[in-house]
């Protein structure tokens, strides 16, 4: 089984980066957590994260007052589901930092 491991950092100011861990085997994603995380008031807040805890793969968004939102994802196989992962993060952690944001104020 191989182990991936890896942070990507978004911005030159080191404020915001994605976490990626993942186990495979023979090609197949057999788990992974992708999550963004950002540097808020000099602590790392975990804001947007899929993975395949709880035995199916899902999104979960955090909520500042401690909620999270969990939305499943309806893939065939947790290698579609790590792609997309990967590519909504980097497309979209901007707008997932202003509406967390927005939610602590």
């Amino acid at each position: 089984m191989q182990k991936i491991e890896y942070v990507i950092y978004l911005t030159a100011e080191s404020t915001d980066r994605l976490r990626i861990n993942a186990k495979k085997e023979k090609g197949e994603i057999l788990e992974f957590v992708v999550q963004y995380e950002a540097l808020i008031s000099e602590d790392w807040k975990p804001i947007v994260r899929y993975d395949t805890a709880h035995g199916f793969a899902h999104k979960d968004i955090m909520r500042t007052e401690g909620k999270v939102i969990k939305q499943p994802l309806f893939f065939e196989s947790y290698n579609l589901a790590f792609t997309y992962a990967t590519i909504d993060m980097k497309a979209n952690w901007k707008k997932y930092r202003e509406d967390f944001e927005r939610e602590e104020r």
